[in-house]
């Protein structure tokens, strides 16, 4: 979870907006699981796993903060965010437990709608 946390910290001192960077790896996220969708048969055993980890740990970061009691959102917002990380976090397993590319829509659609959200406000 530090390396994650580590990478992110790095990625943030070259981006524009803490918003921008979220954005970002949140559609490089949508990208990796699109891309293993896109070519189910060639990459479920070789890139599924380590895209789902990576949007695994990214959301975990996400829930991190917006649990933390020093995050100066709304609390309705950090509510909404982390109840959207502890879906990802489930459906993951899911996922896992049943490798299927249409199990990866719904991390793939929402990584790419929070991203643009995140964009408009940006």
């Amino acid at each position: 979870m530090q390396q994650g946390a580590k990478a992110y910290g790095a990625i943030a001192k070259k981006s524009a907006s803490p918003r921008e960077l979220e954005a970002d790896l949140l559609l490089t996220a949508a990208a990796r699981l699109q891309n293993v969708r896109d070519g189910w048969e060639e990459r479920k055993d070789t890139e599924l796993e380590a895209a789902l980890l990576y949007n695994r740990k990214l959301w975990s970061i996400f829930v991190t903060s917006a649990t933390s009691p020093e995050n100066p959102l709304p609390a309705n917002v950090r509510q909404n965010v982390a109840n959207i990380g502890l879906f990802v976090l489930k459906h993951t397993l899911t996922v896992l437990a049943s490798p299927k590319p249409e199990n990866l829509h719904s991390l793939i659609n929402i990584n790419r709608e929070i991203a643009a959200g995140l964009r408009s406000r940006a």
